[in-house]
């Protein structure tokens, strides 16, 4: 007689908000719920898991320890889970909770790639989110992985929706005061905020009137201005784009698969938004360093990379996977 499998927890926990989905053997998604941002770096690891219990809750489930394991596995992809240590000190903390009988932690990349493999493909290829930051990881059938820190500029990295917008408000606040050459950022960049000028929005944002969390909402307005044909705005895009390619390629080259036919996963809120001037010149410069990778945009929610995760720990069957993809569209 079988054993009876419980179902998984699925998590993905980003900078801005976490999802968490309860996920039955068959693929079927039982509820789900949201909370903030997890920010373990920030607010401390036990605080941090905290918030994923917070999204528990909002799915109407038990998200207190002590209850011994109510589901056969807990996926948690997660955000700023960039070194192995972070990795084993967020699954050491959700162990010690006892959501489930196992529990498995990875960087949210790591689902991104997983969300972009077709059903019962060998978990090969490289994955690239470009979101409020940016990260790339990759892996090969034998285990094989490459990835970077990921952890700001000390760790080389540049772009993403945060980054592109503070790199916006320094090319439009030197065209203001004559330090830089010319831009429409200039302008654009302070009406979204409804400010006349550069210098009223900077001393707005010194002053906390308008809040940091709110800068990467200036990111959209530098790709509208962009598509305008504004040289420096589209300079950054381009910038972002060799970046991209720049991750991917380096981690293609580390796990020798850059001869190979193998899938690049593009995810996160600025890929996903299908800026002709970023992708159009991801696809191209790709091209050239890495003729037979073929690129995908992931636009589902990052929980259905935790999920199909979760279903490979449950050794689910091929339905149960087109069940779960079908519902996250």
């Amino acid at each position: 007689m079988g054993v009876t499998l419980l179902p998984v927890l699925a998590i993905d926990a980003g900078n801005s908000k976490t999802d968490v989905a309860l996920i039955g053997p068959d693929g079927s998604v039982l509820c789900s719920g949201q909370a903030g941002g997890f920010q373990p770096p920030r607010t401390g690891v036990a605080a941090a898991v905290d918030v994923l219990a917070e999204a528990m809750a909002d799915a109407g489930l038990r998200g207190g320890a002590g209850a011994g394991p109510w589901v056969e596995h807990v996926s948690a992809a997660l955000a700023n889970a960039d070194f192995p240590v972070e990795e084993w000190q967020l699954a050491r903390e959700i162990k010690r909770r006892g959501w489930g009988r196992t529990t498995t932690v990875r960087n949210d990349t790591f689902a991104l790639l997983r969300a972009g493999l077709p059903a019962g493909a060998d978990p090969c290829g490289v994955a690239v989110v470009c979101g409020a930051g940016i990260n790339c990881v990759g892996m090969t059938p034998d285990g094989r992985t490459a990835r970077f820190p990921a952890i700001g500029r000390i760790s080389g990295d540049w772009g993403g929706g945060g980054g592109l917008a503070e790199e916006a408000l320094w090319f439009a606040a030197r065209a203001e005061d004559g330090r830089g050459g010319p831009t429409e950022l200039a302008r654009a960049l302070p009406a979204y905020f409804d400010h006349a000028s550069m210098a009223s929005l900077i001393e707005a944002m010194h002053l906390g009137r308008v809040p940091h969390a709110r800068r990467h909402e200036l990111t959209p307005v530098l790709f509208a201005v962009a598509a305008a044909g504004d040289p420096v705005a589209l300079s950054l895009v381009h910038r972002q784009a060799d970046e991209v390619v720049a991750m991917a390629s380096v981690a293609l080259d580390r796990l020798d698969l850059l001869g190979r036919e193998v899938p690049v996963v593009l995810g996160g809120s600025v890929l996903a938004a299908g800026h002709p001037q970023l992708n159009d010149r991801i696809a191209a410069r790709l091209a050239e360093r890495a003729p037979h990778a073929r690129i995908s945009v992931i636009t589902a929610p990052p929980v259905l990379g935790a999920g199909l995760l979760g279903l490979d720990a449950l050794g689910s069957s091929p339905l149960a996977y087109r069940k779960l993809r079908a519902h996250f569209g």
